[in-house]
């Protein structure tokens, strides 16, 4: 079974999955590989790896290479730059900022990007996404050009979603950004997973047990936690719960209407 395959099913069966976000440049390697081990052990169904600024391949490869044996859940590259590539990942997300005013982060890092999947890195299996910032946008919208969609403008993200599933992205991923003042609110996600097929992630802001909760019931089909694992990890285990929970109470709620 491929990574996507993993996810689609555990999506299925949970209604709402949880993936953790690790940036290896904010945590040593030896903290890298407890977060990572304690998410698993708290039931977060698959762990990403990158951030914002890029980090080396070296430095993705020692870390990533220290844990791999011991994860059961899979480890999804989550690019800030063509160089944040590893053998020892499971997967990468193929990742488009659909709001970028600049052409390089739509299309131009990603065709450097494939010439290095198709050389050096086979064995990691491309997820496409869309890549959709919103309101503060955070670190990675000031370095990808973007320009951010208001947290009140659910019109604007609804068309740039629909059209990420017209374009035919894997899926599609709403982002307030690495410690962004709030997260995508849950009003926004509830009118784009209306319209919008396509799995649907919402990350950035999220720094509570509640909030993820909300954008579970929203209608967000993977709920990604970052900053909060690596400055209040006693909070992860009851994130991950409450996401859980969400999803699963949406889908028994919408098979009774």
């Amino acid at each position: 079974m491929g990574i996507k395959d993993y996810l689609l099913g555990r999506i299925t069966e949970l209604g709402t999955i949880h993936m953790t976000l690790l940036d290896p440049d904010k945590v040593s390697a030896r903290e890298f590989r407890e977060l990572a081990l304690m998410v698993q052990e708290y039931g977060s169904d698959a762990l990403m790896v990158g951030g914002s600024l890029g980090i080396s391949e070296g430095q993705l490869d020692e870390y990533l290479g220290a844990v791999k044996d011991s994860l059961k859940i899979p480890v999804i590259l989550f690019p800030g730059s063509v160089a944040n590539l590893s053998r020892h990942a499971d997967a990468v997300f193929f990742l488009s900022v659909l709001n970028s005013a600049d052409p390089y982060f739509i299309v131009g890092a990603q065709i450097q990007a494939s010439v290095l999947l198709v050389k050096r890195f086979r064995n990691l299996e491309p997820i496409s996404l869309a890549y959709i910032i919103i309101g503060d946008g955070g670190a990675v919208g000031y370095v990808s050009h973007a320009r951010p969609i208001p947290y009140d403008r659910d019109d604007i993200a609804l068309a740039y979603a629909y059209t990420a599933q017209l374009m035919g992205f894997d899926m599609i991923y709403l982002e307030a950004g690495s410690g962004a003042r709030e997260p995508v609110r849950p009003r926004m996600v509830s009118r784009v997973k209306q319209l919008v097929s396509k799995p649907l992630i919402v990350g950035g802001g999220i720094r509570d047990p509640e909030k993820a909760g909300e954008l579970a019931l929203a209608g967000a089909d993977a709920v990604v936690t970052g900053t909060i694992i690596e400055e209040k990890p006693e909070l992860i285990k009851d994130i991950i719960r409450a996401v859980h929970e969400g999803g699963i109470t949406r889908r028994r709620n919408s098979k009774r209407n």
